[in-house]
């Protein structure tokens, strides 16, 4: 009698889809990866863009050093010119992210502090200024909470 009154009774019209729940649940679930992972992608960025900059302070410190090799000073080059770091941003073309410069004062006859400031979004960087000197003391400056060692090793 059963299977006989199933076969009366037209079937639903039933729509597929997924419920309110369903869609929830999955919105949650890419909410909390989100809240984790850009976090992590944002500091991966950070390092990145960091490691970039002490890269170029160690490359403009070794042109620094050729130029005392050649001009015996820091300061000028042999032809008596005044010495111009090559590259003053970091990344070398696109958008700054550091300033590469001279810290105030340098470079003198016998001395250089360079530093790559950061620019732009860097900023937010806990790093903050990155320098190193002529002796290849590799220090930070304006980060309160991390070490030079902090910085450098990152």
């Amino acid at each position: 009698m059963k299977h006989m009154i199933n076969q009366m009774i037209p079937p639903k019209n039933r729509l597929s889809g997924f419920t309110l729940i369903e869609l929830m649940t999955a919105v949650a679930i890419v909410g909390i990866l989100a809240a984790v992972a850009l976090p992590a992608y944002q500091e991966h960025v950070r390092r990145t863009n960091r490691a970039e900059a002490k890269g170029i302070l160690l490359e403009m410190a070794q042109l620094l050093e050729r130029n005392f090799t050649e001009a015996n000073r820091y300061d000028l080059k042999s032809d008596a010119t005044n010495f111009t770091l090559p590259v003053t941003q970091s990344p070398k073309t696109g958008t700054a992210k550091y300033t590469i410069q001279f810290a105030a004062g340098t470079p003198t006859q016998n001395t250089y502090t360079l530093e790559a400031a950061p620019t732009g979004t860097m900023t937010s960087d806990a790093c903050a200024t990155l320098t190193l000197t002529h002796t290849g003391i590799k220090g930070v400056s304006g980060s309160p909470s991390l070490t030079a060692a902090d910085c450098w090793q990152r």
